[in-house]
């Protein structure tokens, strides 16, 4: 199911103030149009889709890690280039 973004038009609470609030809905589901918590008009914003990186995958965690230039040495594995 996709995570949507919501935040309030005006005012509202600390849950639907920028930066909003995160919910996970079916395709099928109606958008939300007011804060669950506060009851203030709310809206959908638009994002880039997450196509996320897993904190197991290891290009990632090296990048976190501080490496700047890795070189593939076989499917999953890197090392540093310098």
């Amino acid at each position: 199911m996709p995570m949507y973004v919501y935040e309030a038009k005006e005012g509202g609470c600390a849950k639907c103030k920028s930066p909003g609030f995160e919910i996970m809905q079916s395709l099928d589901d109606e958008r939300l149009a007011r804060c669950p918590e506060c009851g203030a008009e709310v809206f959908r914003v638009i994002q880039a889709p997450g196509l996320g990186h897993s904190e197991t995958d290891l290009h990632y965690r090296a990048k976190r890690a501080g490496f700047k230039c890795l070189k593939r040495v076989q499917k999953g594995e890197y090392e540093p280039m310098y």
